[in-house]
């Protein structure tokens, strides 16, 4: 036990501000790195005056299912896009509930509601993934499909989720917003269910500007999707199996533009290249932040075992279970606040919110037909079903860095900080004010 002046106290902090050269942190944390390929790859669709066009796209999109292990893949404009394609593609409907991980962005599954269908919110286990064990508490004859979420990179248990799929004959979509390129017991996430779709947006592990992606096998899912948003691409080429989409030629039948960008696709097909390269750099540096803590009171890592075949693909904002029993009752937020004063931040309280708490699942009325769009055609009321989300309010989490790569010397600073605030915790507890779990409905905001 060391007796150090905690930095939110007045004390020094472990790393003070420039002892890491500027272009160092930017290296070591920079969320998008663009090569040179990259950016002359940009720059030429750019020069064209390509930016709407299909043939860069296109071939990203082969390229893209041939890695991801899919017999097809549909770039749109960004992953909320792709998701809700995907529910289209799946006959979500009228009526129709889709489960979802309480503890999740909102593009997961708020656009539910364009489809008349009720979101039903599963619990969420200590590293805050799908609680295959609550599943089934939130299946009812109105359930259509689950929504899978690799929440922060944590690949979900997929063969309990798949078992009960298939038991009770659900429809599957993947988010893998989090986890592009991660894997389950060896094989791809986004290769389980019937459909998967994520964001490649500037902040994801794979990145490229703004852009989503929806994978599948199954070729009528493909030609649905296909139809719901890419109006230049529901055609005869592209639509040969859905025979009842035929007559609907020419028009985006979402009644929106899902259309990538192709400086977006231009860039992707690069990051192709090199992200698994990345990845397993970025996984080498995370797993060596984690075994430095290992054993510390508080706190646990997030992360798989990575000798099950499973890992954490590109470490997408990577978080910590906190345990404030161990600490005296310290609250994850003075926690969060003195490691942030001891390493100069990269470190916030809580994540996502929880989905069920948002007045858009209890009041929204998008359509104004005087009932709220999450119900508005289904002949129960899922609201009753939030009370038994409550638990997921109380699993604690808090971020951490994600380094691109391994530098020892630099990574064992930020280890210091963490482990300065455990050992000197107890000088927190007296101000401590035991404020609720902070959190974000998207980005960076903190309430």
């Amino acid at each position: 036990m060391t007796n150090e002046k905690l930095a939110i106290l007045g004390g020094t902090p472990t790393i003070p501000k420039g002892t890491i050269p500027a272009e160092t942190l930017d290296k070591l944390f920079r969320q998008m790195v663009l090569t040179k390929e990259a950016e002359d790859a940009a720059m030429d669709v750019i020069r064209r005056g390509a930016f709407s066009g299909t043939d860069i796209t296109e071939k990203f999109q082969n390229e893209f299912a041939a890695w991801q292990g899919t017999e097809y893949a549909i770039a749109y404009c960004n992953g909320t896009m792709a998701l809700t394609s995907a529910m289209f593609a799946i006959g979500l409907g009228e009526g129709d509930e889709i489960i979802c991980p309480t503890k999740t962005y909102w593009g997961s599954v708020s656009q539910a509601i364009n489809f008349g269908a009720s979101a039903v919110f599963c619990n969420i286990n200590d590293m805050l993934s799908m609680d295959p064990n609550d599943l089934e508490r939130c299946i009812t004859p109105r359930t259509k499909a689950i929504m899978v979420v690799h929440y922060y990179a944590y690949p979900c248990d997929m063969d309990a989720i798949m078992a009960i799929a298939k038991k009770h004959n659900l429809k599957v979509i993947e988010d893998v917003s989090h986890a592009q390129g991660g894997l389950y017991k060896g094989k791809k996430l986004g290769t389980f269910g019937d459909v998967a779709a994520m964001s490649l947006m500037s902040m994801k592990s794979f990145a490229c500007g703004e852009l989503g992606v929806l994978v599948t096998n199954d070729r009528k899912i493909y030609e649905r999707a296909m139809a719901f948003g890419h109006y230049e691409r529901n055609n005869a080429k592209y639509i040969q199996e859905c025979e009842d989409l035929k007559d609907y030629f020419h028009i985006a039948l979402g009644g929106a533009k899902g259309r990538a960008n192709q400086v977006c696709t231009a860039i992707g097909r690069d990051q192709l290249k090199h992200y698994d390269e990345r990845c397993e750099k970025i996984r080498e540096a995370m797993n060596y932040f984690w075994d430095q803590l290992e054993g510390m009171p508080g706190i646990r890592a997030i992360r798989v075992d990575e000798s099950t075949g499973s890992n954490m693909a590109g470490w997408y904002c990577p978080h910590g279970a906190y345990y404030p029993e161990e600490l005296h009752g310290l609250s994850v937020k003075r926690f969060a606040q003195a490691v942030y004063a001891e390493i100069g931040g990269y470190v916030k309280e809580g994540g996502n919110f929880c989905l069920h708490t948002h007045k858009f699942f209890k009041t929204f009325d998008m359509t104004h037909r005087g009932v709220p769009g999450r119900i508005a055609y289904n002949d129960r009321d899922v609201r009753e079903d939030d009370s038994l989300c409550d638990p997921s309010i109380t699993k604690y989490c808090f971020s951490v860095p994600r380094f691109n790569y391994l530098d020892k010397e630099i990574v064992d600073l930020f280890v210091a900080g963490f482990k300065k605030v455990i050992e000197n915790h107890e000088a927190l507890l007296a101000e401590d004010k035991k404020e609720a779990q902070g959190g974000r409905w998207y980005g960076n905001d903190n309430h």
